[in-house]
């Protein structure tokens, strides 16, 4: 019971300073807002605390609370605890795929609520903030601006407020370790897509702002005067410039067109974000950036953590071939560490190259699977060609490789077995899109749990018969009777014809499936290199907390020295300052000096943070781990069973008729009943099973006494393997 107040106490403190940050941005362009915030400033800033501290608390505080208090919060639910089916019909309202395109992708009722209320808050703030200006123009210093360019300069102004407002929400989806979207239960590979709606808003209020500023100077004649300067106090407007083109630079490099050709090259720009970062902060100053820092200390923070988790190496214990051009590698890894069906890890191979790291969906249930976790992937590109290449040579060599070494991030996934909410489950897979799939249906047949799922259909699309060879790492739960899984497979091969042989079974495909084993892990790599995962959640969040402290002491401290606040003043003499000889803080010191107190604490409070995840990090390592023999880490031989009758079905030369398949399914469904629809795949399948489950929101099965009456109701996930 005080488990469960605590749990409670925790979401409703989260709640409040959810609501309290956001009505921060909400009341912030209002006149009384500004005026008492003016207030507060000049009655703290004689105090030790400072403007800038305060700025800190309000402004930045907040997000990294939620964070702390998130991360607490997980630490006492239940490991990958079991949702519960109530309260499911909202869900299901919301998430239902409201908007199909194949340029913007899928879209839900509740990211178009999200989003709606987001460009209402980005038009309020800047119809609060033009409508003031309009009501009190000024001339702007020496230039000679008439009515309209200055109206139009006050425009071009306000628009890097809203810029600044989707900067500030840029870099929590992309948080990996510290995410808050897994107490939303959002996949990583779904929240990415919301970093890209923000980047690109970003980028265009950017322009619109930059752009409209360049043309009023130039029109004006100040172009040079003002670009080419560095201000003592004030904007800096080279910085501005600076800004753009790096953000325009990696905005055009991240387009799919070159991210997909290209990864390097959207790789290593992407990494001109400090860039972005450092002179964003000195064209806007301090008290702007202080509205934009949480994200941007999580972000460093979550950084550093897969960095220091990445320096431990590891080992391929085994891998295997198939005839498709695909790999599976068997890593070890520690038997306590747990992981959600659908995560997936960051994987490196030094031998190939130390700096590209690429996305892998789990195959392996860490329920199963104790001692080792497992990936596939399929060639598709010059890295993965590159893997398959070295070890068909350690396979078919006689100067055998002892070990590949592999660097980890991960495992990353939901903090719920989501899919378990649903009495039914039908799966969409096309092609290597199967990897997910294949960790669900491991953990759903050692589930021994009447709220399973009570029917399963999976429809797998591939393009030839040799892709069947991805079944293979759960040949053994489909054609062996499990109580606990009704489990039905449709195999649609879309570009071959019937084999003369006579195949005609999925069984016999994957008898007849050529695969090449290789054993590479060594005696020492057993028990020495295994995947540990994750700090536990309590140590993340004491990590965020003694990095936050590190951040808001030397913020204080350094500004409190370098930065002369008023209150030193009142110890000199009155003449002295009736006279004018005491200028204020702001006018004695350059606008860059609180600039660069911002970074320097921020670099100080950051390696701080890598020092104590560093000394965690080797605690884990030293600490005595339970032994692992080479039987225990061998991947288990899983024969291929007998089953007297197939139910499974494989058709040749056709492709998925959804609609069809779906009916057929809830034709053998009786009484009310909620399906999970869970498709991986490329775009064009996704966008027909949505387009299917957008037209059938509601549909109709079958009761007890035939009579087709009950409700159905059908809930939409689509699961990201290329991210």
């Amino acid at each position: 019971m005080a488990k469960v107040l605590t749990l409670l106490a925790l979401r409703l403190l989260m709640n409040l300073l959810l609501i309290g940050w956001i009505s921060l941005w909400i009341i912030k362009p209002t006149t009384i807002w500004i005026q008492s915030w003016h207030q507060a400033e000049d009655t703290i800033k004689h105090t030790l605390f400072g403007y800038y501290g305060l700025n800190f608390v309000v402004f930045s505080l907040p997000p990294i609370a939620v964070s702390i208090t998130g991360l607490i919060y997980l630490s006492l639910l239940p490991q990958y605890h079991r949702p519960t089916r109530g309260g499911r019909n909202v869900a299901l309202t919301v998430s239902r795929p409201a908007i199909i395109n194949s340029f913007i992708g899928i879209v839900s009722c509740f990211e178009i609520i999200a989003l709606l209320l987001f460009l209402l808050f980005l038009s309020w703030t800047f119809y609060a903030r033009v409508s003031n200006d309009f009501k009190k123009l000024t001339p702007v210093k020496t230039m000679n601006f008439n009515l309209w360019q200055l109206k139009y300069y006050r425009v071009a102004t306000r628009f890097g407020l809203l810029a600044e407002a989707c900067l500030a929400l840029l870099l929590f989806p992309v948080l990996r370790g510290l995410s808050m979207f897994r107490l939303l239960n959002i996949e990583f590979g779904a929240s990415v897509r919301y970093h890209v709606w923000l980047g690109t808003g970003l980028i265009f209020f950017s322009l619109v702002h930059g752009g409209s500023t360049l043309f009023i100077w130039t029109n004006t004649h100040h172009i040079e005067e003002e670009i080419w300067q560095w201000q003592r106090t004030g904007r800096v407007y080279i910085a501005g410039v600076i800004s753009l083109v790096t953000g325009l630079v990696m905005w055009i490099t991240s387009l799919p067109q070159i991210r997909r050709k290209f990864f390097e090259v959207f790789y290593y720009t992407h990494h001109l974000y400090i860039v972005f970062l450092v002179a964003f902060l000195f064209h806007t100053g301090d008290r702007h950036f202080y509205w934009v820092l949480p994200g941007i200390f999580l972000f460093g923070l979550d950084k550093i953590l897969r960095i220091v988790q990445s320096r431990t190496e590891s080992h391929v214990l085994s891998a295997r071939l198939f005839s498709c051009k695909a790999i599976e590698l068997i890593l070890p890894k520690d038997p306590r560490l747990n992981y959600a069906p659908s995560s997936f890890i960051f994987l490196n191979i030094p031998l190939i190259s130390r700096l590209q790291w690429h996305p892998f969906s789990i195959t392996s249930s860490s329920s199963v699977d104790k001692h080792t976790l497992s990936v596939m992937m399929k060639c598709e590109g010059k890295w993965t060609d590159s893997v398959y290449n070295k070890l068909e040579e350690a396979a078919n060599s006689d100067n055998t490789i002892n070990n590949i070494t592999v660097r980890v991030e991960g495992p990353y996934g939901p903090s719920s077995v989501d899919f378990l909410r649903y009495d039914n489950l039908f799966l969409v897979a096309g092609g290597i899109g199967i990897t997910p799939f294949l960790s669900i249906l491991q953990e759903l047949a050692c589930e021994n749990r009447l709220k399973s799922p009570k029917r399963v259909q999976l429809v797998f699309a591939v393009r030839t018969y040799q892709d069947i060879n991805m079944l293979l790492p759960i040949s053994y739960i489909l054609f062996n009777p499990i109580t606990n899984l009704n489990l039905k497979i449709k195999v649609f091969i879309t570009q071959e014809k019937k084999q003369s042989n006579g195949t005609t079974t999925l069984q016999e495909f994957l008898a007849q499936s050529q695969v090449q084993s290789i054993h590479l892990g060594t005696e020492e790599g057993y028990s020495r290199f295994p995947i540990r995962g994750l700090e536990n959640f309590k140590w993340l969040a004491t990590l965020v907390l003694i990095t936050l402290l590190t951040l808001l002491g030397f913020l204080i401290g350094l500004s409190h020295f370098f930065i002369p606040s008023e209150h030193k003043n009142h110890s000199m003499p009155m003449k002295l300052a009736a006279s004018g000889a005491i200028k204020t803080a702001k006018e004695k010191v350059p606008s860059w000096i609180p600039d660069l107190v911002i970074i320097v604490s921020y670099i100080i409070s950051i390696t701080v943070g890598a020092l104590a995840a560093t000394i965690l990090q080797r605690r884990r390592q030293n600490r005595e781990e339970p032994r692992m023999s080479k039987e225990e880490v061998k991947p288990q031989e899983r024969n291929l069973p007998i089953a007297l009758i197939e139910e499974h079905e494989i058709h040749i030369g056709e492709r998925p008729k959804f609609e069809e398949i779906l009916s057929e399914f809830e034709k053998n469904l009786r009484g009310w009943s909620s399906i999970g629809v869970l498709v991986c795949g490329p775009d064009s399948m996704k966008e027909a099973v949505a387009s299917m489950c957008r037209q059938r929101p509601q549909c109709f099965g079958v009761d007890d006494s035939g009579i087709s009456q009950k409700k159905m109701n059908i809930n939409f996930h689509s699961l990201n393997f290329n991210l």
